[in-house]
């Protein structure tokens, strides 16, 4: 693997990918709920914006249970987005987040 540098405090730092995960026994663990947590939020509300920018077609709107269906799949979406490629772009979060703790 190779190394990757990251900019920390206006500071560039090598970094090797998943080398802060694997310090500690349940880093393994945090960052797998760290994940899912920043991913589903972040496609979550990348899902809802969408929806917000289509209109209601005037003849075929299914009210409140197509209302409540579309919401149900972009939580489904937004959680099958997460596992495909959330760790893409939490990982330098991730490591900051390791960082403050110390």
């Amino acid at each position: 693997m190779s190394n990757a540098i990251t900019s920390i405090g206006g500071k560039a730092v090598a970094t090797q990918p998943n080398a802060v995960a694997n310090k500690r026994p349940g880093d393994g663990e945090l960052r797998e709920t760290f994940d899912s947590f920043v991913g589903e939020v972040f496609f979550g509300q990348m899902m809802d914006s969408m929806r917000k920018t289509v209109g209601k077609s005037a003849y075929f709107d299914g009210g409140q249970a197509e209302k409540m269906f579309t919401q149900q799949l972009d939580q489904v979406l937004s959680e099958k987005m997460t596992k495909a490629s959330a760790s893409e772009f939490t990982g330098p979060m991730f490591d900051l987040f390791m960082l403050s703790r110390g």
